[in-house]
Order: C-alpha cells, then structure tokens, then sequence
C-alpha cells in the first residue's frame, strides 16, 4: 500500500474496524496524559501529585514507592509511556483491510492490550494491597487500558478467522 492511501484511509477511512482502533489511541493518549502528571512528580519536575483530597487518594506516596523504580531502574510512569507508544504504532499499523492482509498485526495489538490489561489491574491491585491508598491518574490509565480491551476483539476475530481459512 502507498503511503498516500494508507494516510487517507487512517485519517478519512470508515472501515470495519478504524473506529475501534481510533478508539485505542484516543484511548492510549488519555493513558499517556495521565502518566506524564505522573512523570513530572517522578523525575521530580513537580513536588506533589495533583490529587483531590478524597479518602484512599495517595499518589505521592505511591508514585514514589521503591517499586516504582524497580524495572529497567527508571519511573514506571516513563516505562508506562512507553508501553502505550508502542499499543498506539499497533493500533495504526497497516491498512483499513489490515485484518484479512496482515492478520499479525490486529493479534499483536489484541496480544499486547491484553497484556496491558493484566498489569493495569496487578498494578491497580499492588497499590492497594502495599499502600491502602490509590495514585488517581494511575486508575484513570487502568480505566482507559480496560476500556481498550473490547475495542481489539473484533478485529482480532476477523484475522483469526482469516488465518483458519488460509490454512485449510
């Protein structure tokens, strides 16, 4: 596919499935601006987490938790932006037809939201087991990672369906 149609087809495309994958990145931007708040108080550009003062609500605490800094030995919120770059570049790779042309690509978006789903909710879990308290703007990234989940199925279904029928 030439660029130019594949430009045309991302941005002006009614495909089966673009508006999921719209979503997915909407969806991951969302996820994005929440860790960068997160970020900033990690790599110490703010002081404090904006929060409300609502009970069960400690993102400085949490955010500046060891464990935070475990992987790779840098901010798990860095990392996080990272991880939702990468789930964007899946949501747009290929065509609008990208289910029956490269059925790899909407099963390693699927693969990876998955992926992301399950550590949103370990993460969202260790937060309170280890805490007793919630960073806000980590549980609106695991909203918006949980929200993606049922936007990567279908397309998912399809390339399945189209690697079974290619294989008999």
């Amino acid at each position: 596919m030439k660029p130019e149609q594949l430009s045309r087809q991302l941005r002006q495309g009614t495909g089966r499935f673009l508006g999921h994958r719209r979503g997915v990145v909407g969806l991951s931007l969302a996820a994005v601006g929440s860790l960068s708040v997160v970020t900033l108080y990690q790599m110490g550009i703010i002081e404090r987490v904006p929060e409300p003062p609502l009970p069960y609500l400690d993102a400085d605490d949490v955010d500046a938790a060891p464990e935070a800094y475990e992987v790779l030995a840098m901010p798990d919120a860095v990392l996080g932006i990272a991880s939702y770059a990468l789930t964007m570049s899946l949501a747009g790779a290929g065509g609008e037809d990208r289910a029956n042309e490269r059925p790899w690509i909407p099963l390693a978006l699927a693969a990876k939201v998955a992926f992301d789903a399950f550590e949103a909710g370990r993460l969202t879990l260790k937060q309170w087991t280890e805490h007793r308290a919630f960073c806000m703007w980590c549980l609106l990234a695991a909203g918006s990672t949980f929200a993606t989940v049922p936007l990567v199925v279908p397309e998912a279904r399809a390339a399945v369906r189209r690697l079974s029928r290619g294989s008999s």
